[in-house]
């Protein structure tokens, strides 16, 4: 058993696992630029203690390269769990997370999220170099 084996992946448009990643068209070699990647873009996730997004990481792989490189790490921690009782808490993180990076080089960004309940999604988009 791989783990690549275990990711799943669609469309975000219609699958609201997907991590969606945006990014400008096209960037300038070395200048920074950002980066946004959000879970339920355009159909909301669920967001309570029973079900939720976990994290999101985000990798860049350079064209024609062999390795991915980790971008950064997204934890989302605060899903209405209280003494209260599930869903009774004052606080709930959203996965949508958004950074600053810079490349010499185009490539893809990749990014993985983990649902509690439906477990690991992909999602990808160019960078490509102006």
């Amino acid at each position: 058993m791989k783990f690549g084996e275990n990711i799943q992946s669609a469309d975000w448009k219609n699958e609201k696992h997907v991590p969606a990643i945006e990014v400008p068209t096209s960037v300038a070699a070395g200048e920074p630029f950002m980066v946004t990647v959000s879970v339920g873009k355009k159909i909301p996730h669920p967001n309570t203690t029973e079900h939720h997004i976990s994290w999101i990481d985000v990798y860049f792989k350079p064209e024609g390269g062999k390795f991915i490189y980790q971008v950064a790490h997204f934890d989302f921690a605060a899903h209405g769990a209280s003494a209260k009782g599930a869903n009774e808490g004052p606080v709930y993180a959203h996965p949508i997370a958004s950074f600053s990076m810079t490349t010499e080089e185009p490539g893809a960004l990749i990014a993985l999220e983990h649902c509690n309940i439906h477990g690991v999604w992909e999602g990808s988009a160019e960078v490509k170099i102006a």
